[in-house]
């Protein structure tokens, strides 16, 4: 099974609220890099979106949401990483928040702070402020699929567009594989 895929501004219906004004928001040369394609929500988590239509799992990429505190301040940021590989929280993510302890955010909170669905958040469209941590090889990539913020729908643009959006970082080292 292959995807359709179409300009992600000429689907609005498939993009959470706060990715469509994300996207509304970036320069028309970046935006129409953008596009997006229904999916099958059954069919959002990376594993069964690669078994179902023979994508690369390299091609897939992951974003958590990750919180730690210091001195009492809640320290919060995204991270991207290959779908073949998992985050470093315990060691590369903390250091970089500088906190004590770093963890995944509560599946409530991060759907409720980021309007947007479990299992398809993404790093397009993020509040105001936090982080996003790319891992090097995300941005390596000519062409990756992420979230839509809703789990119907993936988005699909240059490695190089994730590493560059409002507040990305790319960070060697940020995932190791499983």
């Amino acid at each position: 099974m292959s995807l359709s895929w179409a300009p992600a501004l000429e689907r609005p219906d498939l993009l959470a609220p706060s990715v469509l004004a994300a996207v509304r928001g970036m320069p028309s040369d970046l935006s129409a890099q953008l596009q997006v394609a229904e999916i099958d929500p059954d069919h959002a988590d990376t594993a069964v979106l690669v078994e179902q239509t023979g994508m690369a799992m390299e091609d897939m990429a992951n974003c958590i949401i990750v919180s730690g505190t210091r001195a009492g301040e809640e320290r919060v940021c995204a991270a991207l990483v290959q779908g073949h590989t998992r985050a470093d929280v315990n060691k590369t993510i903390r250091k970089l928040l500088d906190v004590r302890k770093a963890s995944f955010m509560s599946t409530d909170d991060a759907v409720e702070r980021t309007g947007m669905e479990y299992g398809a958040i993404t790093p397009v469209g993020l509040p105001d402020g936090w982080p996003v941590l790319v891992d090097t090889r995300v941005g390596e990539r000519e062409l990756i699929i992420i979230g839509s913020g809703l789990r119907r729908s993936k988005l699909r643009l240059p490695g190089s567009l994730a590493a560059g959006l409002p507040g990305a970082r790319s960070v060697e080292g940020l995932a190791f594989e499983t």
